[in-house]
This record gives C-alpha cells, sequence and structure tokens, in this order.
C-alpha cells in the first residue's frame, strides 16, 4: 500500500534520494551532489510557479539546496518522501519571498504617500485662514465710515491716495489721516504689536 505509483507504471531508475539524504546528513559531498542534481529542477520549476520572476526564483532555489544541505539531518522518513520534503521547504520559501516582497512594497508605497503628506495641516491651516478673514471684518466694521471706505479702496481695491480722495470727494490730507487712524485702530484691535 506504501509503494510509490508511477505514472509510466514502471519505478524510475533515479538514485534512491533517502539513501542519499542520509549520506548528506553525514557530510558527504558527493551524496549532496546526486541529491542536487535529482531535485533541483522541481525545486526550481515549483518556486517559478510561485514566484513567476526567473531571478528570484534561481536565488530561492539556491537558498532552498543550502538549506537541504544543513537540515538534511532533519528529515523523517515517515512524515513522507524525500522529495516531498524538499518541494516543501521550497514552496515555503518561495511563498516566504512573495510575502516578503509584498510587505517591501507596502512599505515603500506607505514612505511614498508619506513624502507627498503637505508639512501642514491643510485643514488647521484653512480654519486660521477663515478666523483671521472673520477677526479683519469684525475690525472693519469697527472703524468710523471714512476711516473703512478709505482702507478698503486703497488695501483691497489697490486704489492710491489721490484716487481714493477723488472717489470719495475728500481733500488729499484728510484721506491720509483717516487712513492712518484706520490702521491704527485695525493693529490695536487685531492686537499686532507695532
Amino acid at each position: 500500500m506504501n509503494e510509490a505509483v508511477h505514472i509510466s507504471g514502471a519505478p524510475s531508475a533515479g538514485p534512491d534520494l533517502a539513501e542519499l539524504l542520509g549520506q548528506v546528513a553525514r557530510g558527504d559531498q558527493q551524496a549532496f551532489a546526486s541529491l542536487y542534481d535529482a531535485v533541483s529542477s522541481p525545486v526550481l520549476g515549483l518556486v517559478r510557479t510561485v514566484l513567476r520572476d526567473p531571478a528570484q526564483s534561481e536565488e530561492v532555489a539556491q537558498e532552498v539546496l543550502v538549506e537541504l544541505w544543513r537540515t538534511a539531518a532533519r528529515y523523517r522518513p515517515e512524515r513522507g518522501s524525500v522529495m516531498n520534503w524538499v518541494l516543501t521547504m521550497a514552496h515555503r520559501r518561495a511563498v516566504d519571498r512573495v510575502r516578503s516582497v509584498q510587505a517591501s512594497a507596502e512599505r515603500d508605497h506607505k514612505a511614498a504617500l508619506l513624502a507627498r503628506t503637505p508639512d501642514f495641516d491643510e485643514v488647521s491651516e484653512q480654519v486660521e485662514n477663515r478666523l483671521e478673514r472673520e477677526q479683519v471684518r469684525r475690525c472693519l466694521r469697527a472703524l468710523t465710515e471714512l476711516q473703512r471706505q478709505s482702507v478698503t479702496l486703497a488695501y483691497y481695491r489697490g486704489l492710491t491716495y489721490r484716487e481714493v480722495g477723488e472717489l470719495l470727494s475728500v481733500p488729499l490730507g484728510t484721506i491720509k489721516t483717516r487712513l492712518r487712524d484706520g490702521l491704527i485702530r485695525l493693529r490695536d484691535c487685531l492686537g499686532v504689536s507695532a
């Protein structure tokens, strides 16, 4: 019942992997060369199906074969065939590589998002600007009508003192005085130090 089933009907004429692995566990390099020849192609094939990247597949297959050399003594025949043990090792290593690559890509993505994050909080900046505008409006309402009109025309519409005076039909000296007094009152209202 525990006989290996071969698709071709005849058992393969390949080496006895369990015997080779036992020799590898004792440090036999010739046995490892034979074991390598027997398992390297299936290992690489399995790893390639998981990773799909030829360069990484070769690297992972090499890691598996090095691990096979180091851990040959851990093989337990009652748990399965040598080939199944080696292919399980290869599959686990390939899946670990996929997870590692995904984790690295996620870290890079997060780092890129952090790099794009503005140095300031846009929402708090907008709130501060809105509060400042409200405070300026409140302070403008505290000015006299002539001061408010003069400041609004000169600083919000960009008119010169002379143009403000002509538009309001007020002498230039009066406009300059009203603007100076209005700006002083605005400064005091806004709490700006001179």
